[in-house]
Formats: C-alpha cells, sequence, structure tokens
C-alpha cells in the first residue's frame, strides 16, 4: 500500500513535468493505437503547435533527470516501438546535468580507495570538465606525474535509479493489465533491458574493462588511439584513464585551422568503425561527436565506454551478405539470408518477402551516393520485416543507431562524401576474406581437420565395440534379437554383416556429432 501511494506521488510529478512540455501527447499516442486515447493525446498549448512530439517528450525528459534521460536515449534505438520521427528526436537528447562540487567527488575516491586524495594525485581540479546523468569528469595529474581524467559517480545515483526503475516496472506492468494492445510492445522487456543497461553503465569498472578490451583491439593502428586504464585507480565508482588532449569530432571549422585534412578523418573514421563492427564484433555505441576527438597528431580517440555493442561471428557474417546482397541487387540472396539466420519464421513466404527486400533495395539506386544512408536502409528493413513477425535483434537496432550518428557525423564533416563509399574496399576485402569461395573452402577444411582429429577416439570406441563382439557378444534387447533371427532365416548369414557394417557407420556419425 505505501509502495502504491509513493510510486502515485511520483507519478504525479511526472505527468506535472510531462503536461507543462506538452509532452503527453506523445506519451499517450502510443497507447491510443486505435485512435482514442484520453482526450489529452490531442490537446498542446499554442507554444507547442509545429514543435514536434519527440522534440517536446526529449524536452520533458531532460527535466525529469538522469533516469528519464537514458530512458529517451534507450527508446531511441526503437524505432519499431516509437516510430522513425521520435526515435530520432529522443537521438538529440542531451546527456548533460549540473555538476555536483568537487569536495563530494573526492570524499567518493577517497572512500573508494581507502586513502586520502593526496595519496593518489598530487593535483586534482575539483571543477569538472563534464557533466552527465551518472557521472562527472575531473582532470587530475596521478603521484607519478601522469595526466589523467577522472570519472566519478555520481552520490546516491544507484539509489535515485533503483527507485525510479522500481517505478517503471509498475507503470509497465499496469499498462500490460489495462491496455492490452500495449503487450505487442513488450513493455516490462524495455524495462528490463534498460534496467540491466544502466546497472552496467554504473560500474565504472565494467566501463575500464570495455576501454581496455577495445584498446586491445587497436594497439598496433595508429590512427585509432584508446586511452589506457589506471587500474590502481579506478574501482566501481571511479575511473581514471589517460587524458585526451584535441578536437571534437565535429569542429570542422577549429579542425581545418589546426590544419587537420577533413576528408581523410572520415574516412580514417569510416575504416575504425567498420573495423569495430566486421573484425572485432565489438564496437562503441555511443559515438556521438563529443564522445571522439582529434589529436594533434591526427589519430581519433574516443572516450566514455558506458554503452558498447557486440555482435558475434553469425550475426556479422549475415549483414556482410545481406549488405553485399542489397549492393548487387540480389534480392533473394537477401531474403535468403534473413531465413537462414531464422530471423523470419519459416513458414512466412520466401518469394513475398523478397519482394519486400526489392521495394527497399530498388530506390537507392536512383541517388547519389552521398545521398544513400546505410543506417536507414536498416531501418528500413526492420520495419518491413516487422510484417513478417521477424523478432527485433536488439543488438542490430544499436548498430544501427550508431550508424546513424556515425552518418551525420560524416556529412558534418564533409556533405559531399559518404563514409560507406570510403570504406567500400576494405568492406569488400573483408567480404571476400570471409564470405567468398576462399573462405567457403576453410570452412570445409577447418570441419574436415577437426573430424581428423577425432580419428583416434573413433578408432579407439571401434576397437571397444571389436573387443565387446569377441567377448560374450553385443548386447541387444530380446525383441531385437527375435526379429533378426526372423529375417535370418530368409535372408540367410549376411545380414550379421550389414548389421556390424551399420553400427560401425552409426557409431561414428555419432562420434562426430559428440566430440
Amino acid at each position: 500500500m505505501i509502495a502504491t501511494f509513493v510510486n502515485l506521488t511520483r507519478l504525479f510529478r511526472i505527468g506535472r513535468t510531462l503536461a507543462r512540455h506538452d509532452a503527453l501527447a506523445p506519451i499517450l499516442s502510443l497507447s491510443a493505437g486505435d485512435g482514442a486515447g484520453l482526450g489529452l493525446a490531442h490537446r498542446v498549448s499554442r507554444t507547442s503547435v509545429g514543435v514536434r512530439p519527440g522534440v517536446r517528450l526529449a524536452a520533458a525528459f531532460q527535466e525529469l533527470g538522469p533516469t528519464f534521460i537514458k530512458l529517451g536515449q534507450a527508446i531511441s534505438v526503437r524505432p519499431d516501438l516509437v516510430g522513425d520521427e521520435m526515435a530520432e528526436d529522443l537521438t538529440a537528447l542531451q546527456d548533460r546535468l549540473p555538476p555536483f562540487p568537487g569536495a563530494e567527488a573526492k570524499a567518493i575516491i577517497e572512500e573508494q580507495f581507502g586513502a586520502p586524495i593526496r595519496d593518489l594525485f598530487q593535483q586534482f581540479d575539483e571543477q569538472p570538465v563534464a557533466a552527465a546523468s551518472i557521472a562527472q569528469v575531473h582532470f587530475a595529474v596521478t603521484t607519478e606525474g601522469q595526466k589523467v581524467a577522472v570519472k566519478v559517480l555520481r552520490p546516491g545515483i544507484e539509489e535515485q535509479f533503483r527507485r525510479e526503475i522500481d517505478l517503471l516496472y509498475w507503470l509497465a506492468r499496469i499498462a500490460e493489465r489495462l491496455r492490452p494492445k500495449l503487450r505487442r510492445l513488450k513493455p516490462v522487456e524495455v524495462v528490463q533491458t534498460f534496467a540491466h543497461t544502466v546497472s552496467l553503465e554504473m560500474d565504472m569498472s565494467f566501463e575500464g574493462a570495455a576501454a581496455s578490451e577495445l584498446r586491445e583491439n587497436f594497439l598496433e593502428d595508429t590512427e585509432f588511439r584508446v586511452p589506457q586504464v589506471d587500474w590502481l585507480r579506478t574501482a566501481r565508482r571511479v575511473l581514471t584513464t589517460d587524458r585526451v588532449e584535441g578536437l571534437s569530432i565535429d569542429e570542422v571549422v577549429a579542425l581545418k585551422e589546426a590544419g587537420h585534412d577533413v576528408e581523410s578523418i572520415l574516412a580514417r573514421s569510416a575504416r575504425v568503425f567498420f573495423t569495430q563492427v566486421f573484425r572485432d564484433g565489438f564496437f562503441h555505441a555511443d559515438m556521438h561527436p563529443g564522445n571522439m576527438f582529434v589529436a594533434p597528431d591526427g589519430a581519433l580517440v574516443p572516450v566514455d565506454f558506458g554503452i558498447m555493442g557486440r555482435l558475434d561471428r553469425s550475426t556479422r557474417h549475415y549483414l556482410a551478405d545481406m549488405l553485399l546482397g542489397f549492393l548487387e541487387r540480389d534480392y533473394r540472396r537477401v531474403a535468403e539470408v534473413h531465413f537462414k539466420a531464422g530471423y523470419v519464421p519459416p513458414n512466412k513466404s520466401l518469394e513475398d518477402f523478397m519482394l519486400a527486400c526489392r521495394s527497399i533495395g530498388e530506390p537507392i539506386f536512383g541517388k547519389q551516393i552521398h545521398e544513400i544512408s546505410i543506417a536507414k536502409l536498416l531501418g528500413q528493413l526492420f520495419r518491413v520485416t516487422e510484417a513478417f513477425e521477424m523478432q527485433m535483434q536488439p543488438q542490430l537496432l544499436l548498430l544501427q543507431k550508431t550508424m546513424l550518428v556515425a552518418e551525420g557525423v560524416g556529412r558534418k564533416l564533409d556533405p559531399s562524401s559518404n563514409m560507406w563509399l570510403l570504406a567500400q574496399p576494405m568492406i569488400e576485402a573483408w567480404m571476400l576474406e570471409n564470405r567468398g569461395p576462399e573462405a567457403r573452402i576453410r570452412e570445409v577444411v577447418d570441419g574436415t581437420v577437426s573430424g581428423v582429429e577425432r580419428l583416434p577416439l573413433v578408432m579407439a570406441k571401434t576397437e571397444a565395440v571389436i573387443d565387446m563382439m569377441s567377448d560374450g557378444g553385443l548386447r541387444l534387447h530380446p525383441e531385437s534379437l527375435k526379429a533378426l533371427n526372423d529375417r535370418s532365416s530368409s535372408r540367410g548369414p549376411g545380414w550379421l554383416f550389414l548389421l556390424a557394417l551399420m553400427m560401425f557407420v552409426v557409431g561414428i556419425i555419432v562420434i562426430f556429432n559428440n566430440p
């Protein structure tokens, strides 16, 4: 009862904020699939006329604070739930909040490491250089003289998130009960995924691990430099990394004035993003301009590793085959890839799905290359496949959002260029190496080699079978013996040889399928 009262009080505060920004319309429109709504869905103030619903909702989430900023960012990767326009508007949510006092940041650091700040840093700037919804960043110098950036979790943020996520669970369950049409949007699952993502993001040691993995992937690359984690000064609520010096990747004028070639930066950015996605299957999924810097020597330097995407090898192969099919206008191949991957149920029509893929691909070929958006192509594909009951793949939605941001940065650097065209030679080389004829042969050879490696096991088990046959014979069920005896009277003793051969073959098959 008390929990319900508390939730209702919080709900009143949230509703008042949404109403003040005329953001009830977009919220209620989600539940008003039949156009009925609650009467409030179409009542907006004069000041909001002409302002897109997603923009109003983003402003309300910004005022509601950390949990809702993160919620809006999470929803922005689900155009299948909220539509393309609203998803695009929510992408613009700025993860910035007023900073908390530097003295509190120092207290958190001292509590985490059980030592006074002077034992960790010879200099610590109390004024933060960036403040977001979950943490803020301070510049410092370690006792060894190393310039670093120290990211500190906001005081009390874990408890605040816990309370508000409890409220979101409560609302999701009520929504499913009162509005059955909303169940297709799976509100409880959306909240569950959101809660899991945020819980990981609020552990600085996890973020440090992600940065460390990305750095290892590019150790030999001089054009992409990931800051090194200072693990001696990293804990659950504190992350310390090398300090980044450079210009934000979207400061085009400043980059040119500093002598950088923006076209080269764009090509480098395309190569790095492609390498993360296809070669490693591990990519930075929050690559807005504020998280990517250009160092004085021209190297790209990312920051903020709280949101990372991961694609397994089969998903990368699916993406490669699908994109290659679109580029070659081979829509049957595109359709077959989706069925083979299990993304589209086998009871659906391959021919109809092939037609749907053609409706997406053909308009592309009438455009200039710099107007083509691979991210939007994926978005259209996800929308079309909904009619074919294709299950949404969260990792692909995250990739699509990241692609949209990357394309936006690319167009700002050079509106006449297309980052995917710049990366085309690398994409073709990767596809040839991993999906071409030689790759298929390698798969067969690898399978043969693994089978050869199991031959000693096959021979050993075969010997055991032979020993068993010579030492009392094989134990068969009485009914099997009777059936065999009945057949032997009419077919002669050849059945024993056939049975032994059959059992030998079956044994090999079982062993090879169960190493």
